[in-house]
């Protein structure tokens, strides 16, 4: 059995103000098995983010159900670890007390959390910052704090809604590259949100294409690129065919989301 069904999932929305409802996904279908590293790619205002917190519990479908391991997915859960764009941290909690927050709340000993976040820590090179609090971090800092809070509570699957959204183009490059070690030493199973078409290809195992709102899969596509992967295959002919299919695919529906506005 996969490690998460979504199985005919649909999300409108209530119309505002007496206005019409707003349909944001279609009845949708996905399979995830275990340790795949899945990227869910599409225009904006597509759905993605909204399929994405329906995975996490944080969202109730309109129609259809999600499974995780074969159990209905009803409300947010330690089996699921989430990392938003926006830096979630404590901001009162040290890079290690954030990293320990989940491992405490479910009743760690001391000397189990001290372990779980130093490896963490080092996962994700914080070394030196454990005592550190966000505001004294940067951003690819304190999303990487965010990602090894959410690892540390040792999630079936690690839901990510474009996590690297607001971070430089440098540093952007380097998180892909840091998230994609870890699961290519963990092989967690990941669902990653992103608009970035050259991220979801060189992240993913398969890239999920959605379309434009409402939002339903409109293609997937396999990518058999090795691991480990080095950076520098974004400038390999075999990336670059990749990255020349999904641009035709987003290209239709990115038209389609902007053609109500010429009207």
């Amino acid at each position: 059995m996969p490690t998460l069904a979504i199985e005919e999932v649909s999300r409108t929305f209530p119309g505002v103000r007496g206005g019409p409802p707003t349909r944001a996904i279609e009845p949708t279908s996905l399979r995830v098995s275990d340790a795949e590293f899945i990227c869910i790619l599409g225009p904006s205002g597509c759905g993605k983010s909204t399929l994405l917190r329906i995975v996490a519990g944080l969202d109730t479908p309109t129609s259809g159900r999600v499974l995780l391991d074969g159990a209905p997915v009803t409300r947010p859960g330690a089996d699921r670890g989430m990392v938003f764009q926006s830096y979630t941290l404590f901001p009162w909690l040290t890079v290690e007390q954030n990293i320990c927050f989940g491992l405490r709340e479910r009743g760690e000993s001391q000397v189990r959390q001290d372990e779980i976040a130093a490896h963490y820590i080092g996962k994700v090179g914080l070394g030196g910052f454990e005592h550190h609090y966000p505001k004294m971090l940067s951003g690819g800092m304190q999303q990487r704090t965010a990602i090894a809070r959410a690892l540390a509570n040792d999630p079936k699957i690690l839901l990510l809604d474009e996590p690297f959204g607001a971070l430089d183009n440098q540093t952007r490059s380097l998180m892909q590259e840091l998230l994609l070690s870890i699961w290519e030493s963990e092989r967690k199973t990941v669902l990653f949100v992103t608009h970035d078409i050259e991220e979801a290809i060189f992240m993913a195992n398969r890239v999920i294409v959605m379309t434009a709102r409402p939002g339903r899969i409109k293609a997937e596509l396999a990518v058999p690129l090795s691991h480990p992967r080095h950076y520098t295959v974004k400038t390999s002919p075999e990336f670059s065919v990749l990255d020349a299919q999904l641009k035709k695919q987003i290209r239709v529906e990115a038209l389609k989301a902007v053609e109500p506005a010429r009207i």
